[in-house]
């Protein structure tokens, strides 16, 4: 069975004749008639009555309609029974293909970038304001979560681009020949502790005085390896002890700023708090790691949206 059958089918029943039905269709009246006796013929029954129909009286040897116009087309039982199904039918399918339709243009128009939470939150938070016409026309969908999973994506194709972290001590190993990247900022890791009524932090660190109260990352996120690799090849590391570990930089924050210890914490991130007075730097510059943080993307072509907010962050 044909949709084709259905919909001259309805256009029949509306039309009440043959010919304006065929008309109504732009097929001819005879290719017309052929395609109601095949959707009759999936039926196993007649739907329209032929006694005198108008337009078609009886049918030739190659299903055409021949001989003089009767009175308008009837259909049978079976044919206003079948009538109510065709015309949800085709209902149906036209809401379908309009919802298959609004996907696809919202596929076209959809850019997925993969990062980590502390990212999305921070260099991607201050450069989403910059591109505002660019979101006039493409949807950015933010994936966020750890290194090694949001560079599968981008290898698996999940992601049009990638932002993340760059620094000797991490393995992000991405094919040059097959991937590009730009520079979106640079940045430092901190160690930050709530600062006392003079300003100065209720945590210092020190390599020789008493154990200060860390509040670590899961080796799972860049910054934890980051801060990992900074300790332990320092020759003035700090005596710590350990008593947080935890998978976000958010949850750190907010750890600093109830006195609970010492995080390493981006300088993005920190920097109006230093600055007000309520956090304050816990150690010296030595104690600091900078890193780079980039956009990757494939060589490849990308879709019209995927390029556009390319084009818009790595100018931002």
């Amino acid at each position: 069975m044909q949709l084709k059958w259905v919909e001259d089918f309805i256009a029949l029943a509306r039309e009440r004749s043959f010919t304006r039905a065929a008309e109504s269709r732009h097929v001819t009246h005879p290719a017309f008639g052929r395609r109601i006796r095949a959707l009759e013929a999936w039926a196993g029954t007649a739907l329209v009555e032929r006694g005198g129909a108008e337009g078609e009286p009886a049918p030739g040897a190659d299903g055409s309609a021949r001989g003089a116009a009767g009175g308008p087309v009837r259909l049978t039982a079976a044919g206003t029974a079948f009538l109510a199904t065709a015309e949800q039918l085709a209902r149906e399918l036209a809401q379908s293909q309009d919802e298959l339709r609004a996907i696809a243009g919202r596929q076209a128009r959809s850019v997925t970038l993969a990062t980590g939470r502390t990212l999305a939150r921070t260099v991607l938070a201050d450069a989403l304001p910059r591109m505002r016409a660019t979101l006039r026309t493409a949807e950015l969908h933010v994936v966020t979560n750890g290194l090694a999973q949001t560079v599968a994506m981008l290898e698996r194709g999940e992601a049009d681009l990638w932002l993340g972290y760059h620094h000797a001590a991490l393995e992000v190993r991405l094919d040059g020949r097959a991937y590009a990247h730009a520079t979106l900022a640079s940045d430092r890791l901190v160690p930050v502790s709530r600062a006392n009524a003079q300003g100065a932090p209720q945590h210092a660190l020190s390599p020789t005085g008493p154990a200060v109260p860390y509040l670590a990352y899961a080796d799972t996120l860049a910054l934890g390896r980051l801060v990992e690799d900074l300790l332990a090849r320092h020759p003035l590391a700090p005596r710590l002890r350990r008593i947080i570990e935890c998978d976000s930089a958010d949850a750190q924050y907010e750890y600093v700023h109830r006195g609970l210890g010492v995080a390493w914490l981006p300088w993005s991130m920190v920097r109006p708090d230093c600055q007000s007075g309520r956090l304050a730097p816990a150690g010296d510059r030595r104690l600091e790691l900078r890193f780079d943080v980039r956009l990757v993307r494939p060589k490849r072509r990308l879709t019209e949206a995927a390029e556009a907010v390319w084009q818009a962050l790595s100018r931002s």
